[in-house]
């Protein structure tokens, strides 16, 4: 037993002075990133902290919310006021409830205040600009009803269609539509039974050339993608550490593979690098065995922060501990990249580095769907245990052929410069729209590349009045409040486009300075006026 115990703390000994070496090339590798070691151009994000006084006075603004809600319930209870949301009958209330009634409060007295900001049913394709359907509520937004109205022309701040490929004119609609007429509009089968195309068998040779990888494997639901893979990668005995701010697919995936799951502040290397580095001393509980499996899950651009992930230092951090790399470029892929090919494109680095690619077809591309790429043995493993290859009706074919012509314009085999002039075209919409909110005095987060603009509005009340003030002056925006961010950090986000021009930008931004900012606009004409006087 003592020589068991010094041959024990020796091996402890030396794995600690492994670890201790290569944290401290791991820390001087992250400190010559900060002098452009790791990056070949400027990583700016900004992040500025809530001020007291904002935060003090959200805090109140749901104060009273939620004591105004107890009162309406109040007056519920004695049917002076009518609730249409889903609750227990009466005789029901000696079984197990269905619904709890505390979780639905903020649904009840909240949300609903403002459900009209969202679910807006649209009439035309959501490119620069869009149609609405106009609706009214008679009862406070429980129910909505149709006027039969069309509001034309709503400048579309909202959809990711980051290329402007959602369209139903050009290329891409007319191969689209000449599929349909060949292969029909679904195949109601899976891809192992009688639902194998050769138009699917074309996408993902294209889809692994254009991500620079071995092989690829699509998918027909970008959602299952992740939720429905990771399982089938990981399991008991793996440890899956996650950015805290990462997708609910990627979550439901974590959890549904029965894998040990732990959480590393966001894009915070620190963080990352201490969970590695006790996940190899201290290996699983209990049993302290070394883990089967450490697979590091971030994403590409976050959706809710417009971030970008800190890719080369995760990479360098994933080398040293040997660990496995999960990537979901839903929001990156043809955003992000000189030539569009993604976060991995943005930074220079090589594909091979990354162990696992996955990214949507329902952005940039403007189809549905997703894809994992990377090794050939990778994508053979999953084709045989991934419960979304097996189970899951194949994609259809029109949806296919949106892919194949999108991505060919984006790598130029189309013969012409579209997709490469659509690239350049949204990195200078990106940058313009940006600059411009900063010199207008808005408090916004996120990478300078980032597509994605979070515009700070802080106080629940302006998440209302902000939605429905810029739809009436014709700008369609989307709003997010809790629980979908921190309490304090209610915001609107921007979602810039290549087919945006810088007329939209400039309308948007009137509209911006009128509506938010009218002090600016008395303060100028009283400047204006001493002026004249």
């Amino acid at each position: 037993m003592p020589q068991q115990v010094i041959l024990s703390n020796n091996c402890t000994n030396n794995i600690q002075t492994r670890i201790h070496k290569h944290r401290s090339q791991t820390e001087a590798l992250l400190r010559s990133s900060n002098h452009g070691g790791f990056y070949n151009r400027p990583f700016l994000e900004s992040y500025e902290e809530t001020p007291m006084l904002v935060a003090v006075l959200t805090y109140m603004g749901y104060g009273v919310l939620t004591v105004f809600g107890y009162l309406r319930d109040f007056l519920r209870h004695w049917k002076i006021e009518k609730c249409h949301i889903a609750r227990e009958r009466e005789e029901q209330k000696d079984f197990v409830p269905l619904y709890q009634d505390f979780e639905n409060f903020y649904t009840r007295n909240l949300y609903m205040r403002i459900r009209d900001n969202w679910n807006r049913p649209i009439c035309s394709v959501p490119g620069a600009k869009m149609d609405l359907m106009e609706r009214v509520s008679h009862d406070y937004n429980w129910t909505f009803e149709h006027t039969g109205r069309v509001v034309k022309d709503v400048i579309n701040l909202g959809s990711y269609n980051y290329l402007g490929f959602a369209e139903n004119t050009g290329v891409c609609a007319d191969a689209a539509a000449e599929v349909a007429m060949t292969y029909g509009v679904g195949l109601a089968s899976t891809r192992q039974e009688i639902g194998n195309l050769d138009k699917h068998e074309e996408m993902e040779k294209l889809v692994a050339e254009f991500l620079g990888v071995e092989s690829a494997m699509v998918f027909g639901m970008g959602f299952a993608t992740n939720s429905m893979n990771i399982p089938a990668l990981s399991g008991k005995g793996c440890l899956i550490l996650s950015d805290e701010l990462n997708h609910a697919s990627l979550v439901l995936g974590a959890r549904l593979s029965c894998s040990t799951v732990r959480v590393f502040k966001h894009n915070n290397m620190q963080s990352l690098e201490k969970l590695l580095r006790e996940a190899i001393v201290h290996g699983q509980p209990r049993t302290h065995r070394p883990w089967k499996k450490i697979l590091i899950v971030v994403e590409g651009i976050y959706s809710m922060e417009g971030s970008i992930v800190r890719l080369p230092e995760i990479v360098a951090l994933k080398k040293r501990y040997r660990a496995y790399l999960y990537l979901d470029e839903a929001h990156s892929i043809g955003a992000l990249g000189r030539r569009g090919r993604g976060v991995v494109d943005y930074f220079g680095l090589d594909p091979g580095d990354v162990d696992v690619l996955m990214g949507t077809f329902t952005k940039s591309f403007g189809a549905a769907g997703g894809y994992i790429a990377g090794r050939k043995e990778l994508i053979d493993f999953l084709r045989s245990n991934s419960h979304s290859a097996v189970y899951a009706t194949s994609m259809s074919p029109p949806v296919v052929e949106q892919i194949i012509t999108s991505m060919k314009c984006i790598m130029g085999e189309d013969g012409t410069t579209i997709g490469s002039d659509r690239v350049r075209q949204l990195e200078e919409n990106t940058v313009y729209f940006r600059k411009k909110l900063r010199e207008m005095g808005f408090i916004i987060y996120g990478n300078n590349d980032s597509p994605v603009v979070p515009m700070m509005l802080y106080m629940p009340a302006k998440i209302g009045a902000f939605g429905r003030e810029m739809l009436k002056r014709n700008i369609g925006v989307v709003v997010v409040g809790f629980p979908a961010t921190p309490i304090i950090e209610s915001r609107a986000r921007f979602c810039i486009s290549a087919a945006h021009s810088k007329d939209i930008s400039l309308q948007v931004h009137v509209s911006l300075v009128f509506m938010l900012v009218p002090t600016f606009n008395r303060s100028c004409s009283l400047k204006d006026q001493n002026q004249t006087r």
